[in-house]
């Protein structure tokens, strides 16, 4: 606390701190737990969706979208991350208005517990800024204590150039207050104000509010967008100490919790500055695998793993009692800020290029100066895979299945955005209809039109789901793809990408399979050092592998050859 608030009183302030955790002398741990493997298995799985991802127009979303979890999930996946269920104005629910509600279009409290007692509860604490037509905010204007100190302020004449920003909107909004004249800081737009945690005080109401969450049955707390919360003007604002001992904070209060609390950045951002985030594992528990997203689009349009897998091989094993969050695709677009210095501008320039001619669409972020970079890819993963850098068209869905695999075989959790398991195309519908680029990867099913479509065997809602829910399957029941579990990425064909996981009692190995080409090819199961002793078998087939001879791979196919079934 000393480095965040260094002109109070430090023993004051922890008092503050238990009291708005534990509020009324609930209990807590004595100890801390201690850092482990044992917060995740290879049972773990999330689906990623909007509370009114589904919808009929009669009954409430929340209660529609656990109907169709449990009906055609269960047994796939184990979490479910509702992305933000509060009432809000803008940014579809990142634009909160009050953090202590539910949106009544969706539902209330008792119908997200209902969804935590049957899935590991995942939910959004947004704690960088607040709507701009929220109580606080209001209260704010008009001087009233003790949000009159709630907000980061600027002036335009301070120097700003060198802060780091997603977005190419004006940084500061002027806004008229009981005080006079104010300019704010709103880093992501001008109706998400930016909350000054300089002031203890808002510290504090956040540590509440993820109290409150608490109780309410949510178990993993995504913080999002948490590297912009300090600021200094004349800085970049982001990353900076003071942010990092927020994380260390509340994984503290997290480690003495008696529920089993889960901490998951939101830092959109390249890979050191990602993984600063766990810290010396005093940081988050997870953290987003964010360049795996773009890594893998590109693998598979230009059959080549060629860059997804030297930068497998670079990245570190998770620190003890830390895991990666793997993710194929999220309610954003796919970032490109995670592939700076990863891929070379040409081949970026291609993949754009190639998501475009499928229908996609690019958002653009200001840079230091004035210049803009693509910030993101905003198109559905399904139809990103419409095409490949060659112009090829068929095999669609073979070749989607095998992105979505290789999220599946990696060391960390899998989670699956809702519309990439149900293979939904762009909604360009509601693009024009909203006026922003997110809104193509963010479609309403109407619950009708999509059982009808998942009862027709021949739909591509029908085939992905399908075969998506089996190898979630398969995958739950194997030890080496424990989140935790070794692994090593291997030296083969660049239109294959390989990687050999092993249990962390070394009894199971699988190597993991994936032509990312249109093309047959043979692999020499000597490439793989398999065992000869041992029985070998493909978990995603069936057959029987011989450890001294060829092991074919169609077009797009994915093997998990394992030595125990």
């Amino acid at each position: 606390m000393r480095g965040l608030y260094p002109g109070q009183d430090p023993l004051a302030l922890t008092r503050d701190v238990i009291t708005a955790f534990w509020p009324d002398a609930r209990p807590r741990r004595q100890r801390p737990r201690r850092p482990s493997n044992n917060l995740w298995s290879e049972r773990d799985a999330l689906v990623i969706t909007y509370g009114n991802s589904i919808i009929d127009g009669q009954h409430k979303p929340l209660d529609l979208l656990l109907d169709f979890v449990e009906g055609n999930l269960k047994g796939a996946v184990n979490g479910v991350h509702i992305l933000p269920f509060f009432p809000y104005t803008s940014d579809d629910g990142f634009a909160v208005t009050d953090y202590y509600k539910v949106d009544p279009t969706l539902g209330d409290w008792p119908d997200i517990a209902r969804i935590g007692s049957e899935f590991m509860l995942m939910s959004d604490m947004v704690l960088n800024h607040v709507s701009s037509q929220g109580t606080w905010f209001n209260d704010y204007r008009q001087g009233k204590a003790p949000f009159d100190r709630f907000f980061m302020e600027a002036s335009p004449e301070d120097d700003l150039s060198a802060v780091v920003r997603p977005r190419t909107t004006p940084l500061l909004r002027k806004v008229d207050t009981t005080m006079g004249p104010r300019h704010v800081w709103c880093t992501f737009s001008h109706d998400q104000v930016d909350l000054d945690f300089r002031n203890p005080a808002v510290l504090m109401e956040i540590l509440r509010i993820l109290r409150f969450h608490i109780d309410q049955g949510v178990r993993i707390i995504r913080l999002d967008a948490v590297a912009f919360v300090w600021k200094i003007p004349g800085s970049p604002s982001i990353h900076l100490p003071q942010t990092h001992a927020i994380v260390k904070l509340m994984r503290v209060l997290a480690d003495f919790a008696t529920e089993k609390v889960i901490l998951l950045t939101e830092t959109n951002v390249p890979k050191a500055e990602n993984l600063s985030y766990f810290g010396r594992r005093d940081e988050a528990h997870m953290v987003y695998n964010f360049p795996l997203p773009p890594l893998v689009l590109h693998a598979v349009l230009a059959s080549n793993v060629r860059y997804l897998r030297r930068w497998l091989r670079t990245m570190p094993p998770a620190p003890l009692g830390c895991a990666y969050f793997n993710f194929s695709a999220s309610h954003d677009g796919i970032g490109m800020r995670p592939v700076e210095g990863i891929l070379p501008q040409d081949e970026i320039g291609q993949m754009i290029t190639a998501v475009q001619d499928a229908g996609g669409l690019v958002s653009m972020r200001s840079l230091p100066g004035g210049a803009q970079a693509p910030y993101e890819i905003n198109c559905t993963f399904f139809d990103a895979m419409s095409r490949t850098f060659a112009g090829d068209e068929a095999l669609k869905i073979p070749r989607f299945l095998c992105s979505q695999t290789v999220a599946m075989s990696l060391e960390g959790i899998p989670a699956f955005y809702l519309h990439s398991l149900l293979a939904t195309p762009n909604d360009h519908e509601a693009v024009s209809r909203r006026g922003m680029n997110r809104a193509i990867n963010r479609h309403r099913w109407h619950y009708p039109d999509l059982r009808a479509a998942l009862a027709d065997p021949a739909s591509d809602q029908a085939q992905v789901l399908g075969e998506m829910r089996r190898r979630l399957k398969i995958r739950a029941r194997q030890a080496a793809f424990h989140p935790n579990a070794t692994q090593l990425t291997l030296q083969i064909d660049d239109r294959l990408l390989g990687v050999w996981r092993q249990s962390l009692d070394r009894r199971q190995s699988i190597f993991a399979l994936h032509n990312v080409s249109a093309e047959n090819i043979e692999l020499d199961a000597y490439d793989l050092n398999l065992i000869d002793d041992e029985d070998w078998r493909d978990l995603l087939s069936d057959e029987a592998i011989i450890a001294d001879g060829v092991i074919p791979m169609a077009p797009y196919q994915c093997r998990w050859i394992t030595n125990t079934g």
